[in-house]
């Protein structure tokens, strides 16, 4: 929901932060591999119930997701890039969820089943909307450097962190967290889905 305005604000820190890889002559693509890395091993550190240290991936692995783009723009953005970017933040980001249900099947099951359907829905419609977009030449322009056409909506990147750590902070309400956040990614999906149908069906 705020994505466009933190792009702006962090820009320019992650900038100087990327410098030094550019010089190490580090990828952009090796640093999302490696945030990618650092994201999974919060799976273990959740099932074992470490959440301080899984908190600690967690943060790094969006770290990591800001400096990619950064080097990218320093170096030389690709749509292999921005692809290997894209399809290792959803995979990341059900396996939070996942790691609750395993840790605790019982308790967690359900709400943290829902979550991943709602992941689902908002990244589904997200992407399909990305291939329409650039099919149909669709403008961007809250997101000018991003390699996919972005959607907005009430529960986008920022949103999604707040909640994964709100997790690990809060490992004991991790149902009223999950249901309260599943229903805000099922608004977005629906909003997208109307939006993005409306949007496609004036071109046709």
């Amino acid at each position: 929901m705020i994505d466009p305005l933190l792009n702006k604000i962090f820009r320019p820190p992650l900038a100087l932060a990327a410098k030094p890889l550019v010089g190490l002559g580090i990828s952009a693509n090796q640093v999302t591999v490696f945030g990618f890395v650092l994201g999974i091993l919060a799976v273990p550190a959740i099932i074992s119930e470490h959440f301080d240290i899984a908190l600690i991936l967690i943060l790094l692995n969006r770290l990591s997701d800001g400096l990619d783009g950064a080097v990218a723009r320093q170096t030389h953005t690709t749509d292999a890039g921005g692809y290997l970017d894209i399809s290792l933040d959803f995979i990341f980001y059900s396996a939070i969820p996942f790691a609750f249900i395993v840790s605790h099947p019982e308790q967690n099951a359900l709400a943290g089943s829902l979550l991943m359907l709602s992941f689902t829905a908002t990244g589904s419609c997200f992407l399909a909307f990305a291939i329409m977009a650039s099919k149909h030449n669709i403008d961007n322009p809250q997101y000018p450097n991003k390699s996919l056409h972005y959607m907005g909506g009430l529960a986008e990147g920022f949103e999604t962190i707040v909640v994964l750590c709100l997790f690990c902070l809060f490992p004991q309400n991790f149902v009223a967290i999950a249901l309260v956040y599943a229903t805000a990614c099922c608004i977005t999906a629906g909003v997208r889905i109307v939006t993005g149908y409306k949007t496609l069906k004036r071109l046709s």
